[in-house]
């Protein structure tokens, strides 16, 4: 892979049309950034779980707080690695007009990496899965491919938010983001279709990275861009380059801001959140300065930002030295996981201790739990409504998925997608209200 094709301002579904000129107030990756702030499914996330439960007395991210801090991470690293890359070579901008954007590019990419995530966090994704494999959907299976059946039993995050940023869903318009080739790719950590996803030891296979339907897309993308595709029976890409720096933003922020949330809510004291941070802020004044600070909540925020600030240099270091091999698509692990000793232990530590006593923490596993009610209770009311819709009830309930959504395909996964882009959409407080409503456990309001 080569930079001078990674870097492309070219825009999905307006590939005929002449770029803006970059001179002007934004640079084409910038404009990226700006319609992903102003689009709604960025702004729902306000209102997605993170981790802990919303809304609350205590303020906690929420998955909109959590993209602009990883957005805010990731123009950082990018910018670090173009600096540096700049040092080396001094007539790097006449030879890559675009390098100097991939800041850009990876906060833009960052605030689009969780726009599929649904509501209730990750168990939201969990219980769309759970319906197909072990619920009503699993009625489905022989109406399906065998490859959309993967799609839809290992539904995936990551996969769907590159749906909602290429799909052209109805009055929307054709590319209705239109963003960059360059920004698409650069979300897509795991560049492979679903029957070539769960391998673990490649790093570009873990999960997936589009649907069934969205195939033919991502191919046009990764042929424009030079990406490495990988022999074999499916189809699988190398990452292009900058999805490490978007991962690493985002391990980043969620391994240190987990445990800043945790603290304010009194799942971790001050001391063991103290003793996790102070080592890695590398800072050999910082004890005493933490003397100065009277209130524990300002003194880790002091230790997050200067951790964070750590964590950053390291990964724009290990970035800039392994470029060589990234490129070649043969860098197999993720940022995080390779760098210096003692953070990578640090790392490992903080990711034990949040594994035990946050992500099982009794309000987060309730979550989680009534993610898997609400979820599986939505889509076993809304697919065979859709899919059949042959009686009255049912008319009814297909009047409430918002006419977007509606699809003219007739084929099953088409149908059940329709309903998936309807449900997997919802904030969480719309689908549980939505739930209670159509269940009749409480009675919708006239306003």
């Amino acid at each position: 892979m080569k930079w001078e094709n990674l870097l492309s301002a070219k825009r999905w579904g307006s590939e005929d049309k002449n770029i803006e000129d970059q001179a002007e107030a934004r640079s084409e990756f910038q404009r990226d950034y700006d319609r992903l702030i102003f689009s709604s499914p960025f702004r729902r996330l306000q209102n997605k779980t993170q981790v802990f439960p919303l809304p609350g007395s205590i303020f906690v991210h929420n998955r909109l707080t959590h993209s602009l801090e990883v957005a805010s991470v990731g123009r950082s690293l990018g910018r670090i690695f173009y600096n540096r890359l700049k040092k080396s070579r001094p007539e790097l901008d006449d030879e890559l007009p675009l390098i100097s954007e991939i800041g850009n590019i990876v906060a833009a990419a960052c605030l689009a990496h969780d726009l599929g995530n649904p509501a209730f966090g990750h168990s939201g994704e969990a219980a769309i899965s759970y319906y197909f494999t072990n619920g009503d959907g699993r009625i489905y299976k022989d109406k399906v491919t065998e490859a959309q059946w993967e799609d839809l039993t290992h539904f995936e995050g990551n996969a769907n938010a590159f749906r909602i940023l290429t799909h052209p869903y109805a009055g929307k318009g054709y590319g209705s983001f239109a963003l960059t080739y360059s920004t698409l790719a650069s979300i897509a950590k795991y560049p492979c279709e679903s029957l070539a996803g769960h391998d673990k030891s490649k790093i570009f296979r873990k999960k997936y990275g589009f649907f069934q339907s969205e195939q033919a897309g991502f191919e046009k993308i990764a042929t424009e861009l030079g990406l490495t595709k990988v022999e074999d029976n499916y189809l699988i890409y190398k990452r292009h380059p900058i999805v490490y720096l978007v991962e690493a933003a985002d391990d980043i922020c969620y391994n240190i801001i987990d445990l800043e949330d945790a603290h304010r809510l009194k799942i971790l004291s001050y001391r063991e959140v103290e003793d996790l941070l102070l080592p890695l802020a590398n800072d050999p004044k910082m004890a005493e300065r933490l003397d100065e600070i009277d209130d524990d909540d300002a003194k880790i925020s002091f230790l997050r930002a200067k951790s964070i600030n750590t964590l950053i240099g390291q990964c724009s270091e290990l970035f800039y030295k392994e470029q060589e091999s990234i490129l070649q698509g043969d860098f197999n692990h993720s940022l995080i996981d390779q760098i210096n000793e003692p953070f990578r232990t640090i790392m490992k530590n903080i990711e034990t201790i949040s594994i035990k006593k946050i992500y099982n923490y009794s309000s987060v596993v309730q979550i989680e739990v009534a993610g898997y009610k609400v979820m599986g209770g939505l889509l076993e009311e809304f697919i065979p409504a859709y899919l059949n819709n042959n009686s009255h009830y049912s008319k009814k309930l297909v009047e409430l998925i918002p006419k977007q959504f509606i699809t003219k395909e007739t084929d099953e996964y088409a149908k059940i997608q329709t309903v998936l882009d309807f449900v997997s959409g919802m904030t969480d407080l719309y689908a549980v209200e939505l739930f209670r409503k159509i269940k009749g456990i409480s009675f919708p309001s006239i306003s």
